[in-house]
């Protein structure tokens, strides 16, 4: 059973959460996640919590670079997705 009925008219905030993608820009990539909330409840859609962590991560104020990353329970992977592509670029000093 989802944490919040299945009604896309119910609650306006809610009705991102009933599009079959979410589309979102970090690390210097597009990234289309697609999403399943009738079939897989809630694991199946971006939270706003899992894009403010991205956005925090992308900051810079945690260095991901050659660091083990482990995402538990953050829905669809967006989160892992971006702490991976975090810790793979390369930054380039410039005199």
């Amino acid at each position: 059973m989802a944490l919040i009925p299945y009604d896309k008219n119910a609650v306006w905030g809610l009705q991102k959460l009933h599009k079959s993608s979410s589309t979102y820009h970090f690390a210097n990539h597009t990234i289309k996640i697609k999403q399943n909330w009738k079939q897989l409840g809630v694991a199946a859609v971006v939270w706003d919590a899992a894009v403010v962590l991205c956005s925090y991560l992308e900051t810079g104020a945690i260095d991901l670079r050659e660091r083990s990353v482990i995402e538990l329970g953050a829905g669809t992977g967006l989160l892992g997705i971006v702490a991976t592509l975090l810790g793979r670029e390369i930054k380039v000093q410039r005199d």
